[in-house]
């Protein structure tokens, strides 16, 4: 299982959510891969991202199992990420 994370810097809502990315990666350990929507933009066109950043995808071997789009808190974020199987709080 692994997390692409897909943002810019001139993304306003990429820059509130770095905080809550920060302190997820902080306390918990996963496979996370991070874009620039930008300076990634051949390996970002891979994951059709859309207009609205930032986007996190989740991935189960390669193969896209769901994905969040925008500004979420940090319970929402863990939540999702424990509901795939990002995050095994078990293991962390």
């Amino acid at each position: 299982m692994k997390v692409i994370k897909i943002g810019a810097i001139w993304c306003g809502g990429c820059l509130v959510m770095n905080k809550t990315w920060t302190k997820l990666k902080n306390n918990y350990q996963f496979d996370y891969q991070e874009l620039d929507y930008d300076m990634d933009e051949e390996e970002v066109k891979k994951y059709s991202p859309g207009e609205v950043l930032p986007v996190f995808i989740f991935l189960d071997e390669d193969k896209e199992v769901d994905r969040l789009i925008g500004e979420f808190s940090y319970d929402e974020l863990l939540n999702k990420m424990i509901e795939v199987g990002i995050i095994n709080e078990e293991n962390n």
